[in-house]
């Protein structure tokens, strides 16, 4: 079973890290972890950086408990949904697993949602954790 995970730091993608090291376990898994970034100027170094030192994170609880993981940087000009749901496709992901904030309708509408684009556009099922 091949996981696919969408981590940004925030404690929602941390708990979808944590369903992600179950179902990995429980199914005999291999767990791509993905963040992904729309530029990568110069100008955001300092965000690239603490990306990968995110990723390097997330990879290590995993390789901790011997689960076969890679990370990826994604900074492909896409949206982070968008850029998600395609390297799932490319990857033949069986299962996408992010984490949702609540958000108001309004902050939806300004901001989008990439949980709620993954969900509604990937081809594999998709499991989101609050």
């Amino acid at each position: 079973m091949k996981i696919l995970v969408g981590y940004d730091g925030t404690n929602a993608a941390k708990e979808a890290l944590s369903l992600a090291k179950e179902h990995a376990k429980a199914f005999g898994g291999s767990v791509n972890i993905v963040t992904s970034m729309e530029k990568g100027t110069e100008s955001q170094r300092e965000e690239i950086e603490q990306a990968e030192r995110g990723l390097e994170w997330a990879k290590s609880l995993f390789d901790e408990n011997d689960i076969d993981c890679k990370s990826h940087l994604l900074i492909r000009g896409l949206m982070p949904g968008e850029d998600i749901v395609q390297f799932a496709e490319e990857n033949s992901a069986d299962e996408i697993i992010v984490g949702v904030k609540r958000r108001s309708k309004v902050g939806k509408l300004l901001m989008g949602s990439t949980a709620q684009y993954v969900i509604l556009k990937a081809k594999c099922p998709v499991v989101s954790v609050k």
